[in-house]
């Protein structure tokens, strides 16, 4: 009998097997080809999970705080009714934040003025867009304002994080900044309390374990466990922490979503690595504005700023404007001028080719249906492409204006006025909708030198509380057809376009 259940004890201590899906966190008792919560293929991985340690009964923690405040225990061992503290909302006001400079205004940009005691931040990105070079930066320049930094690389020797600042020029702040090769969550733990730095950055999340766990470092287990390990870290101390996260093939941040939930900023740091600009974004942010844009430019020595990216993606836009308009968009709070290019094709295909790169697709053919059905252009039968210069993604509605101009600019072959700037939304029926911010986009483009700019008339009453001064050198437009006579300067309303049709006629022939 005893042996029995001495048997029957150690068989329920042992740890069982889970199948966890990488990305979304789902647990199943069988391996499947395919996660029936997310429908990510391949994505679920065998994982050893400890069993939970048994209830010891009451805690110290807890069994003192009863005595003081005298808390009822019953209703069986274990057990306790807790009272909940409460105070009113004028007790919790929101007092002033003190912010932290990083040495970066594009970064204190994105971050909503600094950094906050006590914040937990996430950055993510592609390998080898900058991420370590960004963060290595950053703490140079916390470094030099008086902060103490502890930067925990995973993935690098202490020898080649120092190599890649001295090259980075940050030879003043290296005795200012900790540097550690460790992977051990515990270990980390450790080094921070007996350091205690204002800032830790840990390089990256993927890398970080926790011992008692069974599953392999990245695995979402490990992901979950360590970021709450680091959150608590964060919260209960007052430090600044950053993480780094890898990323998937479709740019997601790897992981399961909860951490995304855990973090109080989640920057994106995007770009093309054949290009030297990089883009940094606020996906989430509890201390400020959200799709910040911050711009940077990569070189020889690290990432420097670029104070005025708008300037900066129009410097090289050529002579021949056919097909080129300029758009006013807004990233975050910062309005950002940015060229929109099209090129149009005749084809022989029975479907014609839609191609938009920085743009989605599917507004692309949407606009295309609206010109073909109210312009009369015939774009049904010509390959479409669309291109942002510089590698943006423009994601608003009011970039309508602009690409539509380009495409009427492209297909009729008459230029667009290098003075012009265009955003509104078009409807489905060739109506123009309204878009907010109109006043800080006109003065972005005014400082820039244009003096033409076509609006959504929706826009007068907004720009008119702002004074007649804004008013100046604003076409108002009201459907797609005064759109077309502001962009080309001619009616390009429907039968009236000899020229597109000519052109398409002499093609045919050829």
């Amino acid at each position: 009998m005893i042996a029995r259940g001495v048997a029957k004890l150690s068989s329920k201590s042992k740890s069982k097997s889970v199948f966890v899906c990488q990305s979304c966190g789902a647990q199943r008792a069988r391996w499947e080809g395919k996660c029936s919560d997310c429908g990510a293929w391949n994505s679920l991985v065998e994982e050893r999970i400890a069993p939970e340690a048994p209830a010891r009964g009451l805690s110290s923690r807890a069994s003192s705080a009863g005595q003081e405040r005298g808390w009822q225990t019953g209703g069986g061992a274990g057990r306790v009714t807790r009272l909940s503290e409460s105070r009113s909302l004028a007790d919790g006001r929101r007092q002033d934040v003190d912010r932290k400079s990083t040495g970066f205004h594009e970064l204190d940009r994105v971050l909503g003025g600094g950094l906050v005691k006590g914040s937990f931040i996430l950055v993510g990105g592609d390998p080898g867009i900058g991420k370590s070079t960004l963060l290595l930066q950053m703490a140079g320049g916390l470094a030099e304002r008086g902060s103490k930094v502890l930067y925990v690389s995973g993935e690098e020797s202490v020898d080649q994080t120092s190599l890649r600042a001295e090259r980075l020029g940050l030879t003043n702040s290296l005795d200012s900044i900790l540097l550690a090769s460790e992977s051990q969550l515990e270990t980390i733990r450790d080094i921070t309390a007996n350091e205690s730095p204002d800032v830790l950055i840990v390089d990256s999340i993927q890398t970080v374990y926790l011992e008692d766990l069974n599953s392999a470092p990245g695995s979402v287990t490990q992901v979950r466990e360590c970021a709450a390990s680091l959150m608590n870290l964060a919260k209960s101390q007052g430090i600044i922490v950053f993480v780094v996260g890898h990323v998937t093939k479709e740019g997601q941040i790897a992981g399961p979503k909860v951490l995304e939930h855990m973090v109080d900023t989640v920057l994106s740091f995007e770009g093309d690595k054949t290009h030297t600009f990089r883009l940094l974004r606020a996906l989430k942010n509890r201390f400020g504005a959200t799709h910040e844009l911050g711009v940077f430019a990569m070189d020889s020595k690290g990432l420097t700023e670029v104070h005025n990216p708008s300037e900066l993606f129009l410097e090289e836009r050529g002579d021949r404007l056919v097909g080129s308009a300029v758009f006013a968009s807004m990233e975050g709070t910062r309005p950002l001028l940015c060229e929109v290019q099209a090129l149009t094709v005749s084809t022989q295909m029975a479907m014609p080719r839609r191609t938009a790169i920085g743009l989605d697709t599917n507004r692309l053919q949407l606009l295309a249906a609206v010109l073909n059905r109210h312009l009369g252009l015939k774009l049904a039968q010509s390959d479409l492409f669309i291109n942002v210069v510089g590698g943006l993604r423009l994601d608003e509605p009011a970039a309508d204006f602009a690409v539509a101009a380009a495409l009427i600019s492209s297909e009729t072959e008459r230029e667009l006025s290098a003075k012009t700037c265009f955003f509104g939304e078009l409807g489905l029926t060739g109506e123009t909708r309204a878009v907010p911010f109109a006043e800080l986009r006109l003065k972005e483009a005014r400082k820039l030198g244009f003096e033409k700019f076509v609006l959504p008339a929706s826009n007068k009453k907004q720009l008119l509380s702002a004074g007649k001064a804004a008013l100046n050198g604003v076409i108002f437009v009201r459907d797609v057809q005064e759109l077309a006579r502001a962009a080309v300067g001619e009616d390009t309303g429907r039968n009236t376009l000899r020229h597109h049709d000519a052109r398409i006629s002499a093609e045919r022939n050829v």
